[in-house]
């Protein structure tokens, strides 16, 4: 018999120890999941994070970033490659992608003589925004005031590239591992003439699942997730952050406000400070799971943008999605291949593992908490 105030992942956890080898248990038997809102599946496999490791390790660098780098193009003062010179800022900066993926006049390609060569016309604009002067800041490092004025930088560009283009994505590579080549804290923001693919799937499936149950798909899916709290990380007055049901990196996490919102220029002073603490809180828990400057992909998803902001698209939850690949330690990542690539995604780690783990770390930063201890010793 379990005492009543145990935590309900201890519980689910003791139940399924207790249970017949012939009943199903998560942890144990591999299974596939549904994701709603992007319409694809995903085989879960927790057996496996048994297994020894002999694949590939990752060199664990210790870099020290210096805070100011005149030959760094992102920092302050520093002439870019194209010859411009930044200010010198003390906050946000925003400037044009010296080297973009679309530009706003590019040529039509024209008809196709056939229906299995189609191109169509692709224009856009790519900005890179950094989020603080000093390179040795990353967003988990900064005040909460810092992080609010990324914020409010995201939410007004998303409003200016939003009355042209009807998608703006605003994403943010965070180190080597993903392919960041600048350690200058960044992301990029590109507006596009068109919707791409998963921004249409997200649209389609939100659309089918207003049209069939009468509310929006994931306002109703963090209700659920309040309701059941196996996957929740983090919640606040007007956030929540949990690890999807159908997640496929390892410590991949979702962040949704609590209340219906579209898109980042909707949030209000509240909504926006909430969610610069809450930002901190998680990504002070990814560093400190491993000890280290914690690798991500991440991206904001909200209503395509354009003439047409009307109630054409209250079917759509703002959403911001973050894609981690480390597995088992700082050294050991998660590779999209082979059976991923041509089959579908596949994971180790449960949802609820990943979750339980992220919910036990601490909100204080290992960095600040080693430099604490130094201090008190001295």
């Amino acid at each position: 018999m379990l005492p009543s105030g145990i935590d309900p992942e201890q519980r689910r956890q003791a139940s399924e120890e207790d249970a017949p080898a012939s009943v199903f248990r998560a942890s144990e038997h591999q299974h596939i999941r549904y994701n709603p809102l992007q319409d694809e599946w995903v085989l879960v496999s927790a057996h496996r994070m048994k297994r020894p490791w002999q694949g590939q390790v990752e060199p664990q660098h210790v870099e020290t970033v210096p805070r100011h780098d005149p030959l760094n193009p992102l920092c302050p003062g520093a002439v870019r490659a194209n010859g411009e010179v930044n200010p010198h800022y003390d906050g946000t900066f925003l400037f044009d992608n010296d080297f973009p993926a679309l530009q706003p006049d590019a040529p039509d390609p024209g008809p196709s003589d056939h229906p299995l060569f189609r191109a169509e016309a692709a224009r856009g604009v790519c900005k890179v925004m950094c989020f603080h002067p000093w390179s040795d800041v990353t967003l988990p490092l900064m005040s909460p005031p810092e992080i609010r004025a990324v914020i409010d930088a995201w939410a007004s560009v998303t409003e200016e590239l939003g009355a042209q283009y009807p998608w703006v994505q605003i994403f943010e590579n965070k180190g080597a591992m993903m392919g960041c080549s600048n350690p200058h804290p960044h992301c990029q923001v590109w507006a596009s003439s068109f919707l791409p693919d998963i921004a249409q799937r997200e649209e389609r499936s939100q659309q089918a699942y207003q049209s069939q149950h009468g509310e929006p798909l994931l306002v109703e899916y963090g209700r659920q997730e309040l309701l059941r709290k196996e996957r929740l990380v983090l919640t606040s007055e007007h956030w929540l952050v949990l690890v999807p049901f159908w997640a496929v990196w390892p410590f991949q996490t979702l962040l949704l406000p609590r209340r219906h919102v579209r898109r980042l220029p909707e949030l209000t002073p509240a909504e926006r400070d909430d969610l610069a603490s809450i930002m901190k809180k998680l990504l002070t828990k990814y560093d400190n799971l491993f000890e280290m400057s914690f690798p991500y992909s991440m991206g904001w998803h909200g209503a395509p943008t354009g003439s047409e902001v009307g109630a054409k698209w209250d079917h759509w939850q703002l959403h911001a999605h973050y894609y981690p690949p480390l597995l088992r330690s700082a050294t050991v990542r998660k590779f999209m291949v082979g059976y991923e690539m041509l089959a579908q995604a596949q994971r180790d780690l449960t949802p609820e593992q990943a979750a339980e783990r992220l919910r036990a770390l601490p909100e204080v930063h290992y960095q600040l908490k080693a430099n604490k201890e130094t201090a008190a010793v001295i």
